[in-house]
């Protein structure tokens, strides 16, 4: 069978459906062992999507809690846009997060259970739309932190003498 070449049409479905990173919070993966993770939409108004556009956006602190049945995350940091005037919103304030009845259901269950927390892990743009993965996660001791710290260590120290060999 032959293998037909990509057109123009699926190379541009491919990069309308990419993901557009804004911003990562390192600091849940080193404090968390994530144990699930979920795609969930967020509900904005148009300057903070415009802000985010530019980047001036912090998650490092944010959190998330499920409040009726409905998914809310809390603390992230949205600076006013320049041009907003009175359309601006204030910049640290819940917002909804949208996902299906049944994701907020297996949330609400696990974080029910001792020591499970639901962080935001990455803000992203796909398709045009605000979107960010959170996860699910077990909060890590210290000595699990330096358990991961010397883990990634010996993996670079592994990758040093690979390229050495070379």
């Amino acid at each position: 069978m032959k293998k037909e070449k990509p057109t123009a049409s699926d190379e541009a479905e491919r990069e309308r459906n990419a993901r557009k990173q804004v911003t990562y919070n390192r600091k849940a993966r080193h404090e968390y062992e994530i144990m699930d993770t979920y795609d969930a939409g967020l509900v904005l108004v148009g300057t903070e999507v415009k802000s985010i556009r530019a980047g001036k956006v912090n998650i490092t602190d944010a959190f998330c809690r499920v409040e009726h049945n409905e998914a809310w995350l809390y603390n992230m940091h949205i600076s006013p846009f320049d041009q907003g005037n009175r359309f601006n919103v204030e910049p640290v304030r819940k917002r909804k997060l949208l996902l299906h009845a049944w994701q907020i259901e297996e949330l609400r269950v696990k974080m029910e259970q001792k020591g499970y927390s639901v962080v935001p892990l990455q803000l992203f743009f796909q398709r045009g739309f605000a979107k960010m993965e959170i996860a699910l996660g077990k909060g890590k001791k210290l000595w699990d932190k330096r358990d991961s710290i010397a883990e990634k260590d010996q993996e670079r120290e592994e990758r040093r003498r690979m390229n050495a060999r070379e």
